[in-house]
C-alpha cells in the first residue's frame, strides 16, 4: 500500500504550499479538497490546473482522492446535501458533485468521495434513501463518462453511517462506478472492528482513510497512535489483503499545525513499515 495526506488539514495555505509539505513530509500522495481554499471546482481556472498538475509533478506526488465530501464555498461541511427538503439545495450538491468529477477527470484522478446521504435534520431514512438514490443516479452518467468512481463515505450521524447500510445501498448501485471511501476511524466510532471489515469491503474499497479515535468513540480526528483504534492492527490486515492503493491520512483537526501533524503521522507510519518481522509476520503490535 502506498501513503498520502488530505490537504484538508492545510486550510491556512493554497494548494500548491499544500502539496510542497505533504511531499516534504515524506507521502506518496495527496488527496485534494475541491473546496476552498484549495481546489472548489467553480474557481479552479484552465491555468489552475495546469499550475496544480506541475506541482504534482515536481515533488513527485499523485492524487491519491479528490475529497468532494465538504461543500463550505456554497454551505457547511455537510450542507448542501444529497438529502435536503429542498430541491434546489439537492441540485446544488449533484451539481457540485458533477464538477467535482470533471475536475478529477482533468487531474487524472482516479476516484472522488462523497458524504453518505447527508444528516436527516428530522427526515425520515427512506425518504433520505430516495433522495440520495436520485442523486447518486444524477452524477453515475458523467461519472462513468470521464472513468471515475464515486466512493460514498459512511459517517457517524449522517443517512449511511455503517457497513451494513453502505451494503444495503450499494447493492443498488454499478460497482464500475460506484465504491466505498473506507474511514477507519468513522467505523470506529459506530461501534465496528475496522480490521474485522477489511476483508468483507476489499473488492469495494479502493481507497481508505487513516485517523485515530478516542476511546470514548467521539467523532473526533486524532493522530495515529493517539487514541484508541489498533491502527497498525487494521494496517497489518490490509496489507494481508494484498492492497496496493492509497491509505490517506486524514487530519483536518490540526489545521493549527498541519505540516507538523504530517511529520508525525508519517513517522508513525515509517515504524509501522519497518517494524521486525518474521517472514510476513510481524512480531509486535504498535498502537
Amino acid at each position: 500500500m502506498r501513503f498520502a495526506f488530505s490537504s484538508n488539514a492545510f486550510l491556512r495555505c493554497n494548494l500548491i504550499e499544500a502539496i510542497a509539505s505533504i511531499s516534504a513530509a515524506g507521502y506518496e500522495g495527496i488527496e485534494i479538497m475541491a473546496d476552498v481554499p484549495h481546489a472548489y471546482p467553480l474557481h479552479v481556472k484552465d491555468a489552475d490546473i495546469r499550475d496544480i498538475r506541475r506541482a504534482l509533478n515536481d515533488h513527485g506526488l499523485a492524487i491519491s482522492n479528490v475529497n468532494a465530501f465538504m461543500h463550505h464555498a456554497d454551505g457547511d461541511t455537510y450542507h448542501p446535501s444529497w438529502i435536503e427538503k429542498d430541491p434546489a439545495l439537492r441540485a446544488k450538491r449533484v451539481d457540485y458533485t458533477l464538477r467535482c468529477l470533471d475536475l478529477a477527470r482533468e487531474l487524472e484522478a482516479s476516484n472522488i468521495s462523497t458524504e453518505p446521504g447527508g444528516p436527516l435534520d428530522g427526515m425520515k431514512p427512506e425518504e433520505g434513501l430516495r433522495h440520495f438514490r436520485e442523486g447518486l443516479a444524477a452524477v453515475e452518467d458523467r461519472a462513468r463518462k470521464n472513468g471515475v468512481r464515486v466512493l460514498i463515505e459512511p459517517e457517524p450521524g449522517l443517512l449511511i453511517e455503517n457497513s451494513s447500510q453502505f451494503l444495503d445501498l450499494y447493492k443498488e448501485l454499478d460497482p464500475d462506478v460506484f465504491g466505498l471511501n473506507f474511514d477507519i476511524g468513522h467505523f470506529f466510532c459506530v461501534g465496528e472492528d475496522p480490521a474485522a471489515l477489511v476483508a468483507p469491503l476489499k473488492h469495494v474499497a479502493p481507497h481508505f482513510h487513516l485517523e485515530d479515535i478516542a476511546a470514548t468513540r467521539e467523532h473526533y480526528h486524532l493522530l495515529p497512535g493517539a487514541g484508541a483504534v489498533d491502527i497498525a492492527g487494521v494496517l497489518d490486515t490490509i496489507e494481508a489483503t494484498g492492497f496496493d492503493g492509497f491509505v490517506t491520512v486524514e487530519l483536518y483537526t490540526y489545521e493549527s499545525r498541519a505540516g507538523e501533524a504530517a511529520r508525525e503521522a508519517f513517522a508513525y507510519l515509517q515504524n509501522w513499515r519497518q517494524r521486525p518481522r518474521i517472514g510476513n509476520i510481524p512480531t509486535t503490535g504498535q498502537r
